[in-house]
C-alpha cells in the first residue's frame, strides 16, 4: 500500500509559499511609502500671543527650533482703558508670532517657551498649535520643515 501524505520537506515548501502570498498581498493593501515621502513629520502652526515689546525675542527664540517661516503681526489686546487701568495694566499692544514647526519639535519649543513666559519680566504670553493638512508641493514642505533631504538637486 503506497502512502500519498506529503513529506516534511513538501509541506515546508508549501507553508512558505503561502507566507509569501500573504504578505504580498498584505503590502499591496497597505500601499507602505517608500522610505523618502513626506509623511513621516507632519508641520503645524505655532501661534504665540506676547507683548509687542517682546515679539522679536520670541521670534528669535522660536527660530532655534528649525523653524524657517515666521510672520510677526501686530495687534491690540481686547480689554478696554477702564479693565486695562482696573488691572493695572497700561499696555494693550501686543505681537502674535505665526511659526510654521515640525510636530516633533512642538514639545521642546512649548516647553521652552512657557519657560520664558514665567522667568522674563513682563514676558507673558499664549502659545497653541494648529495642525496644518496639507502643504502643496514636496519643495514648499521640504522649506518649511527645514528638511533639505526632501529638497533634490534640480
Amino acid at each position: 500500500m503506497a502512502d500519498n501524505r506529503p513529506d516534511k520537506e513538501e509541506i515546508k515548501r508549501s507553508v512558505n509559499a503561502a507566507r509569501k502570498k500573504v504578505r504580498q498581498r498584505a503590502a499591496q493593501k497597505l500601499r507602505i511609502p517608500p522610505p523618502n515621502t513626506v509623511t513621516g513629520n507632519r508641520l503645524k502652526l505655532l501661534i504665540t500671543v506676547v507683548n509687542r515689546n517682546k515679539g522679536e525675542y520670541y521670534a528669535d527664540l522660536l527660530q532655534s527650533f528649525d523653524v524657517n517661516m515666521q510672520t510677526v503681526l501686530l495687534a491690540n489686546g481686547t480689554a478696554n482703558a477702564k479693565t486695562l487701568d482696573l488691572l493695572g495694566l497700561t499696555n494693550n499692544e501686543k505681537a502674535v508670532i505665526l511659526s510654521v514647526i515640525q510636530e516633533s519639535k512642538i514639545p521642546d519649543a512649548l516647553h521652552t517657551v512657557e519657560e520664558k513666559f514665567t522667568t522674563i519680566k513682563d514676558g507673558k504670553g499664549v502659545a497653541f498649535t494648529v495642525a496644518l493638512t496639507s502643504v502643496i508641493g514636496t519643495l514648499i514642505y521640504g522649506f518649511l520643515s527645514n528638511n533639505r533631504s526632501v529638497v533634490k538637486d534640480v
